[in-house]
């Protein structure tokens, strides 16, 4: 995929960060989760679309047996690993792998939209449209964006590594414009910090999936950067917190 609002145009793949993805991007604290209940998100009875849905991180924690859960991601590869994991946990999700400008799913059928860590991807006329055909009157669209602060111990080091080796990459300037963005009438929006615990292996995994390594770096700059990287955690100890940041804008229609 190439955006020119995204790192000036440098193509990325987040099908190749799958793995780490599935494995280390289960990240979001409880206290967004409960937020997210709170707007209706999963509620009983309700119809739930996820787009962007990656792994599956939200579906599967925010899992309701007695909500219809859609999750879509234009990545098949991601798709594959969220159809896995519900699999071996017996969530019955339904994903399906879509543009999410053009899911191809029934109009007015869902009580609740979220968009996790990727709306600012999107083209924002066209998910305009698409929104408004979906959402059932009295539905919400939810965007969500959780970023690490740059002021933190370990993450400001890790993140000035990416951007030495890959210096195109932006980290969440697009996300956090998109986050300040009117998109409908009526946003209401809040944020509140989490210092989200990790590992030496846990942090290195987090970061090997995100934009800036694993989906936009050629083979022989990741493996530089993957070795840089170990190589500065081994100053820090074995376990840490890192600090971040989490954002919720929301849309209710009327």
């Amino acid at each position: 995929m190439e955006l020119k609002s995204i790192d000036g145009g440098q193509g990325f793949d987040f099908g190749k960060t799958s793995a780490a993805y599935a494995a280390f991007r289960d990240i979001y604290p409880k206290e967004l989760y409960g937020r997210l209940s709170a707007l209706g998100v999963a509620a009983d009875g309700s119809s739930w679309l996820d787009l962007g849905t990656g792994t599956g991180v939200l579906p599967k924690n925010l899992y309701n047996p007695n909500a219809r859960i859609v999750g879509a991601d234009i990545s098949a590869a991601q798709i594959a690993f969220a159809e896995k994991e519900a699999e071996n946990d017996h969530l019955h999700i339904r994903y399906l792998t879509a543009s999410a400008e053009n899911t191809g799913l029934p109009s007015h059928s869902f009580d609740a939209i979220t968009a996790a860590q990727c709306f600012f991807y999107f083209d924002r006329e066209k998910m305009k449209r698409e929104i408004a055909r979906l959402l059932k009157p009295g539905g919400i669209f939810i965007k969500v964006f959780m970023d690490w602060s740059e002021s933190d111990p370990v993450a400001g080091p890790s993140v000035a590594l990416v951007r030495q080796m890959n210096p195109a990459w932006r980290s969440g300037d697009a996300a956090l414009r998109d986050m300040a963005d009117d998109l409908f009438p009526g946003r209401v929006s809040e944020s509140f910090f989490a210092d989200l615990p990790f590992t030496r292996e846990s942090w290195h995994g987090r970061m090997c999936a995100c934009r800036g390594t694993l989906a936009s770096m050629d083979p022989a700059t990741f493996n530089q950067w993957e070795t840089a990287h170990l190589r500065l955690l081994r100053q820090f100890p074995e376990s840490f917190a890192v600090r971040h940041q989490i954002m919720l804008s929301c849309f209710r229609f009327r």
